[in-house]
């Protein structure tokens, strides 16, 4: 399957394959196997070093990779809209902002600065403005707090890629 991530406006972002694993109470989990060739936009390839898994949730803001060892980042949350199946891709608006949490329990909100510039340069409505606001609070949260998905709900998924 195909993921792809776009700006606010359609550019495309970060997009590359995965295998699609199955569905649970979280949404819908897939593998990206190292040596996943990706791209930023239409910029080089990147090919992935570690194995990761990437969940889609079915109805929120945000989609989340859970990284293999020995990646230094654990958890990296992307705040996004409601990712949705279109044209045979999953795919989503990227709202810049990024909860991230390393391998050594640091936890931190990232891309504050391009959020803010992307609400000028994109356009983004001030509803979407308040909703990725809200969602990056609710994340940080609820990774600190090892709440699910972000407790080890991954682990069941992980050696199926």
């Amino acid at each position: 399957m195909k993921i792809v991530y776009r700006k606010y406006g359609g550019a495309l972002h970060w997009n590359h394959l995965g295998k699609l694993l199955g569905e649970d109470e979280h949404g819908v989990w897939v593998a990206v196997p190292s040596g996943t060739v990706a791209r930023k936009g239409e910029g080089p390839p990147v090919t992935w070093q570690t194995d990761c898994l990437m969940l889609f949730p079915r109805d929120a803001w945000w989609t989340a990779t859970f990284h293999s060892l020995p990646h230094t980042c654990e958890i990296y949350v992307d705040v996004t809209t409601v990712p949705e199946w279109r044209d045979g891709e999953m795919t989503m608006f990227d709202l810049d902002l990024d909860v991230i949490r390393m391998r050594d329990g640091r936890l931190f909100l990232d891309d504050e600065d391009e959020f803010a510039e992307h609400q000028v340069l994109l356009g983004y409505p001030r509803d979407m403005i308040v909703r990725a606001e809200e969602t990056a609070r609710w994340l940080l949260a609820a990774v600190e707090r090892r709440e699910e998905p972000f407790g080890g709900a991954h682990l069941r998924w992980m050696g199926e890629g």
